[in-house]
Formats: C-alpha cells, structure tokens, sequence
C-alpha cells in the first residue's frame, strides 16, 4: 500500500466550492493587497492564538526576521536559539546582523533545553527564540522567567505549531511575539508562501506594519528602512476558509498520533514522540526517533511510504554558517538526533489502514535486519 508522506488533494477537494467563492472574491473586489481579507485574517488568527493582533507578512521567515526587529533586536545583538531547527530560524537572526548563540536540545522533547540556557546570556544577549519543534511548544516558563530577570525579549518561532498549547495557552500568546507560517505543509497552510506574527503588544504590532510595507505610515513618507512583505488578500482569503476547520483538523492529527502511539509501542528500535505534562501537540510532523534510521528510510521508500528526515545537519555544521565558530561535538543531543528523527506521514485525511501499514513495515523491517 502506498503512503504519500503528506497530500492536501483530499482536503482541498473538500473545500473546493468555499476557496473557489473567497478566491473569486478577490478576484471581483480588484484589491489584491492588504484589503479586508488580510485584517479579518488577522483579527481572527489572533483571536484563536489568544492574543490581542495579528500582522500579516509574506512568509514565515518574514515573520520572525520582522518580529525581531520589532522587538528592538539590532545588528551586533545576540539572540539564544536552537541549532535543531529549520534554517529560517537562524537566517532571521542574521538578516538583522545579530548573532546566533546556540544552546542545546532536550533529548526528549528535541526541544531547546532551558536548563543550559542561562549561562549563555551576557550583555550582548538581547532575546531568546524558541522554536516549538514539530509540533510541541518548548518550555517556556523558564524561559519567559530568565527574560524577564535578563531584561529580553522572547520572540516564539510556532512556524511548525499553529494550534499548540502550553498549559492551556497557545503558542504565539507567550512571549512578546510569536511567528507563523502558512507553507502548504503546515497546520494551516495557504498555496504558496505566507506568514503572521502574533503578539500583545501593540507597539510591536504597529512597528511590524511599517516595517512590511517599506517603512511608511504614510504613503512614501518612510520613518524606517523598510521591507516588501506583505500577505496578499488572495493567500489570506484561502486561509480565512481554512481556519474555520483548523481546530477539527488538529484533532484529527492527534488521533492519528495515538494509532501511532499504538501500533508503534512493541517497536524496540522506535522511540516515539515524547509529548510533555502540560503540552497540547499540534502534530505538524511525527517524528520518531530510529535505530539505523537511513536504511528504514530506504526500506519505507522500497514500499511506497514517504518520510522525510527534519532535520539531516543541524545548523551549527552547516558551512554558511561556519562563522559562529562552532564544531562538530559542541551540541551532542542535536547531532545525536540528526543520526535518529524520522518523520513519518501524518495529515488529517490519512486513513488509519495507512497508518497501520506505515507500522507493519517499520516492524517488518526490524524484524528482518
């Protein structure tokens, strides 16, 4: 049987009357940029965010480069992250010409681990940017607790955890803002490239529109070096569609995840995904962690499974970023994980028949190693 990794033609089938009407919306009002669409898009995934404004840009990687200079971050800065992440992350940071402090991951949760994060502040240091990984929202108690006793910002990176809660409170609502992506592969995705940020503050908010829309307030006066990236009303009307189903969606994921959970629990070499006390997983990605991974992979491939390993070569190896100066050894639990995580498919249409065939080759394979 074969097993897309990931396959929105069924969804989008669904949905097909209700996108085809808000796209001739569009198309018929003659405004393509920053319209009504875009503010009740921003209004509304605020609101389900349980934050107070929404400012929508043109990509993920938009979100966070604009939120942290929002947020006061300037060139020279150093801002604490993860290396065990997408490398928009980091480039965000490095657009400003701010440095990237690496701390390492738990190893459970594969998320930045809070306990080594202290001893990385200094005066330079000026933010903290989670990433809530896969799905599961880092602990950021701690992390909001040494930002407030530092004088920092936390900027949240939810790109992979639209609809994940941290004691009861959604990512994006916890720090001074938080960014998403709406990349066809997310949660809530849009067809193409688009991103939000997300925040209670409200000069934060202000200053993240001026900056998307080339420093203006006022048309071509221009009060700061600006940028063009702005969600256009086509991307936000598709999304405005689809967030009225993004709760149900995410509960179909969760469901999907406990059949893994199941079917996966005799599995020696599997280890699953560990879900904090207190986390509400959004399931972007189910990633477990595998013993001699590369060649199940290839075994998954062999019968029509897609995986995809997220990620390869954590940041800190990466050449382009060979100026921070870091080596091999200097973030065991990220390099540990980049040997293990596989991701295996996981989408609200995904049949449970899928699921269980996905498991019995994962236990096939071991079974004859």
């Amino acid at each position: 049987m074969s097993v897309p990794f990931f396959d929105n033609k069924k969804q989008h089938s669904e949905l097909r009357a209700e996108i085809d009407n808000a796209v001739s919306s569009v198309v018929n009002s003659g405004r393509f940029i920053l319209g009504d669409n875009v503010k009740a898009l921003e209004e509304d995934l605020a609101a389900f965010c349980g934050a107070k404004y929404g400012v929508g840009v043109a990509s993920g990687t938009d979100a966070i480069h604009l939120a942290l200079l929002a947020c006061g971050i300037k060139q020279g800065d150093e801002v604490i992250t993860t290396p065990f992440t997408f490398v928009a992350t980091i480039e965000a940071i490095c657009y400003i010409g701010a440095k990237p402090v690496f701390v390492d991951i738990d190893h459970k949760t594969l998320n930045i681990n809070t306990d080594k994060i202290k001893k990385k502040i200094n005066r330079k240091t000026k933010a903290i940017l989670p990433v809530h990984l896969f799905g599961q929202a880092a602990d950021m108690d701690p992390i909001l607790s040494l930002a407030k006793e530092n004088n920092l910002k936390v900027v949240e990176d939810a790109a992979q955890a639209c609809g994940a809660e941290y004691k009861g409170k959604k990512a994006c609502s916890l720090g001074d803002a938080g960014c998403l992506s709406f990349f066809p592969t997310k949660n809530l995705g849009c067809f193409g490239d688009g991103g939000m940020i997300i925040t209670n503050s409200e000069e934060v908010a202000e200053t993240a529109k001026v900056l998307r829309g080339h420093g203006s307030k006022v048309t071509y006066h221009y009060d700061l070096i600006g940028y063009n990236s702005r969600l256009d009303e086509m991307q936000a009307a598709i999304l405005r569609s689809k967030l009225k189903h993004l709760e149900k969606w995410i509960k179909a994921r969760e469901e999907k995840a406990a059949i893994y959970e199941k079917e996966l629990s005799s599995i020696m070499e599997v280890h699953k995904p560990f879900v904090e006390e207190g986390r509400r997983h959004a399931f972007n990605y189910y990633t477990i962690r595998a013993k001699n991974r590369n060649m199940l992979k290839d075994h998954l491939n062999s019968k029509g499974i897609g995986s995809m390993v997220y990620y390869p070569l954590s940041l800190h190896l990466h050449k382009a970023y060979s100026f921070l100066k870091y080596k091999f050894g200097d973030m065991p639990e990220s390099e540990a994980a980049q040997e293990e995580v596989l991701s295996l498919p996981i989408f609200p249409e995904l049949e449970e028949d899928q699921i269980k065939n996905v498991c019995h080759e994962i236990n096939s394979f071991y079974l004859n190693f």
